[in-house]
Parts: structure tokens; sequence; C-alpha cells
């Protein structure tokens, strides 16, 4: 008898403890900054969406045993540049895109963006992108919703293609000396150097337009809102660089040589000026001399070769 009863104290305790912690843990609320996504996950249920959870909830019951997704809910931004330690991928990062006159640009920028948070697109988000594990730089592979790593490795692999997509789509249709003045520099043709700011902003515009039409076309649904490119920068190869320093630095001596021709052209002209004026005014002449001669000088005989000048005390 006392057997059995310590056998149903261990069967009962043996679902009890599990029981408790399916309810302690169906128990789950969120931060002002994220939503969550749940996903029945008990014993008998099945593994669907069960509910989403509002940014900054209070606790809310989820079920017990149930998964939650959580995903960033505030506006996030995805930043493409060569300073490793501002870049959203490890290292160096720089989208390389080809001119029409066949210049290697190197493209910064960033792109922002927020989550739609609309319930049915967020279920659908889950579904497409919350089921399933990315690569990381790490060569880990966590969910989208595992965290800033999981967040990087999914945007990096399911958005950043649409992205270099846009870029490329756009940048490659413009000369370099468009989006880069100094490039006008290397041109045979003495083309006069392009307003770059203008036509930032008009490439800026065309991606931004085709982001807003490929990217819900590529992930299959209107997943993002606010989405906002800005070109930070635009940088040459190096070997084109340097070339461009290299004129630069041609022009700057050319500039200063004829600087230095017109500055002796000036000082001729003057100075035959100066004769005429001489010759036409012999006494103009000596008072010009008296006037250079040092301070403190007395006496002064020109023509005379035997004159003494005598400084004064």
């Amino acid at each position: 008898m006392r057997i059995t009863l310590s056998i149903a104290l261990i069967i009962a305790a043996l679902i009890a403890v599990p029981t408790l912690i399916g309810v302690v843990g169906g128990l789950e609320s969120t931060e002002g900054g994220e939503v969550a996504v749940v996903r029945d996950g008990g014993w008998f249920d099945d593994n669907q969406v069960r509910q989403v959870i509002d940014p900054g909830s209070g606790l809310t019951w989820t079920g017990m045993w149930s998964s939650v997704h959580a995903y960033p809910a505030q506006q996030r931004f995805y930043t493409i540049t060569a300073d490793a330690k501002r870049a959203t991928r490890l290292g160096v990062d720089v989208v390389t895109v080809p001119s029409s006159d066949g210049v290697n640009l190197g493209i910064e920028g960033t792109l922002y963006f927020t989550l739609n948070l609309d319930h049915d697109t967020l279920k659908s988000f889950d579904d497409k992108y919350g089921t399933r594990t990315y690569r990381a730089q790490d060569d880990s592979s966590p969910a989208a919703w595992e965290g800033d790593d999981g967040w990087t490795a999914f945007f990096g692999q399911a958005v950043r293609p649409v992205i270099d997509n846009a870029l490329r789509s756009q940048l490659g249709n413009m000369r370099c000396a468009e989006l880069v003045p100094s490039c006008s520099l290397l041109e045979s043709s003495a083309l006069k150097p392009q307003d770059s700011n203008t036509n930032i902003t008009r490439v800026q515009n065309a991606v931004n337009a085709a982001l807003a039409r490929d990217l819900p076309q590529a992930l299959g649904g209107e997943f993002f809102t606010g989405l906002r490119f800005t070109l930070a920068k635009v940088t040459l190869p190096a070997e084109v660089q340097q070339a461009v320093d290299r004129s630069l630095a041609a022009g700057a001596a050319v500039s200063e040589a004829q600087a230095r021709v017109a500055q002796a052209k000036a000082e001729s002209a003057a100075n035959q000026a100066r004769q005429e004026g001489y010759d036409k005014c012999p006494a103009c002449a000596e008072i010009d001399k008296l006037k250079s001669l040092p301070q403190g000088i007395t006496v002064y005989a020109p023509g005379n070769p035997q004159s003494i000048v005598i400084p004064a005390k």
C-alpha cells in the first residue's frame, strides 16, 4: 500500500512540475521596442500562430508551452559603409557598382525602415521568415527573432540583395563624373564638372521608389514601412583616386606657373611704365632715388665720384 502511494506521489509530481513550469512560462510581456508573435506549442497543440502581443504590453497569457518570437517594433536602420565600426555587417561593407563609363564606384549609405505592426501582416511575416534560421557571420544559424544577430542575419540574406540590385540598376546608368565631379579630370573631353548633389538626390529618390516596388514582391508582403535610403558617400577605386590626385596636383602646378608668368608680365609692364615716366620727368627719378635711400642718410651727392655719404649720429 505504501509502495503504491509513493508511486502515485511520484507520478503526480512528474505531472505537476512540468504543468507548473508551463503555466508560469505561459505568461509573457513585451518591452516598448518589440512586438511578439506567439505560436502554439503545447503537448496537444499544433504550431500555428496563436496571437500577437503589441509593444509595451503587460503580462499576457500565451498558453502553456507556446513559443514567443519577438521582433523590433521601432524604427531600425541598416548601414552600408567602409567604416567597420559603423557597418551593420562585421567588417568593411561597401556595394561596388560599375558606372556607365566603366568606373567601379563604392556606394555607402543607410536604409531606414520599420517593421509593419499590422497583426495579420506580422503573422504572415512570422510564417515566412520566423520559422527558419539564417547563416550569421560567425557561422551560427539563429532565427530572425533571436536578438540583433538573428535579425541582422535575416536582413542580410533576405533584404540586402534587393538593396544591392536597386543600387546597381539606378547607378549603373550614370557616368562617374555625374556622381563624383573629380572624375571629369580624367575624361579626354573637357566636360564641365557635374552638380553631384542634384544627381545624388535623384539617385536616392529612384532607389527609394525601386525598394518600395521591389521589396514587397521579393519578400511576399508589405512587411516594412517608412522605407528611406540615404546615399552617404560615393568613392573611387584606389588607382582611380590616385590618378585624380595626380591630375589635381598637375593642375595646381600649372596654375602656379601661370600665376608666376602673369606676375612677371605685370612687373615688366610696371617697370616699363615707370621708365617712361622718368623719361618725361628726370627730376621724378631723382626724387624716387632719394625716397629709396635707407633711413638716417644725411648727405647724398649723385654724379660725383668723390661724394661722401655720412650716416646721421
